[in-house]
């Protein structure tokens, strides 16, 4: 039986390859927000057992602020060239 040559597939050009992970802009958010996370956990070691002290209430919000912007560092696009 002979080849259908309509059913072949043609070449197409690959996908270009991404040239970089993050950008600047990114890197520098999700670096800001690990800064974040480690001082919330700094300031957790200070939290009484209650937790009725400014750190044990202060903690929580620095550590999913913190993780918050690590996310946003990681999905942010590239910043538009200026002009």
């Amino acid at each position: 039986m002979a080849k259908n040559k309509n059913t072949t597939k043609k070449d197409r050009p690959a996908p270009p390859l991404p040239t970089e992970a993050l950008s600047p802009r990114g890197k520098l958010i999700a670096g800001a927000g690990g800064a974040l996370v480690v001082s919330g956990f700094v300031l957790l070691s200070f939290a009484d057992a209650l937790g009725r002290n400014l750190p044990a209430l202060v903690s929580p919000f620095l550590l999913i602020g913190g993780y918050a912007a690590i996310g946003l560092g990681l999905f942010l696009p590239p910043a538009p060239p200026s002009a």
